[in-house]
């Protein structure tokens, strides 16, 4: 949760936002709802959160309040917002083939493994950055079993089943 861009001229909601982030993050500290009016609940918060970083409890957002609230925001986010996804950007036209190397090949072969453990028609491939012939093999059998034609080669199409599958996977387990 970030505040949103219409929160810059309502600095109520912004630290209500961030302290509501922070609680997230520490479920010891309590929660208090981004409606903008600095109430009970925002007090009880901020002096929760002052009692938490040896500040005076005031229940009040002094200078020293907010300069210990916003490192904390920052760095609660980190640990409660979804994590940044990585987008492999193919050439027109790329096609990884045999024999080719790329780091792009490790989150393959990485992908590939752990679909292997779920799917008996994909082999376990090496992690090694190469498209060698365990991988084409792997990766035949991953095409195979997404209704893809089994050449063993990576294209754009290939990766856009290959993540979307993974992705299920991956949030089943979780």
């Amino acid at each position: 949760m970030r505040p949103a861009e219409s929160f810059v001229s309502q600095p109520i909601r912004s630290l209500q936002t961030m302290l509501r982030v922070i609680a997230e993050d520490d479920q010891t500290l309590p929660t208090v709802i981004p409606d903008g009016v600095y109430d009970q609940e925002t007090m009880t918060a901020v002096s929760a959160f002052q009692r938490r970083n040896g500040l005076p409890v005031t229940g009040v957002v002094d200078q020293s309040t907010w300069e210990a609230i916003v490192p904390a925001y920052k760095d609660a986010l980190v640990r409660v917002d979804k994590a940044v996804p990585i987008e492999i950007i193919f050439d027109p036209g790329q096609v990884f083939r045999l024999g080719d190397s790329s780091p792009y090949l490790y989150l393959l072969q990485s992908m590939l493994l752990y679909l292997s453990l779920l799917h008996p028609d994909i082999s376990q491939p090496p992690h090694n950055g190469v498209l060698d012939d365990p991988t084409a093999e792997a990766l035949a059998g991953f095409q195979a079993l997404a209704g893809l034609s089994p050449t063993g080669e990576l294209d754009k199409q290939t990766w856009k089943y290959l993540v979307n599958h993974f992705t299920l996977n991956v949030n089943r387990q979780v």
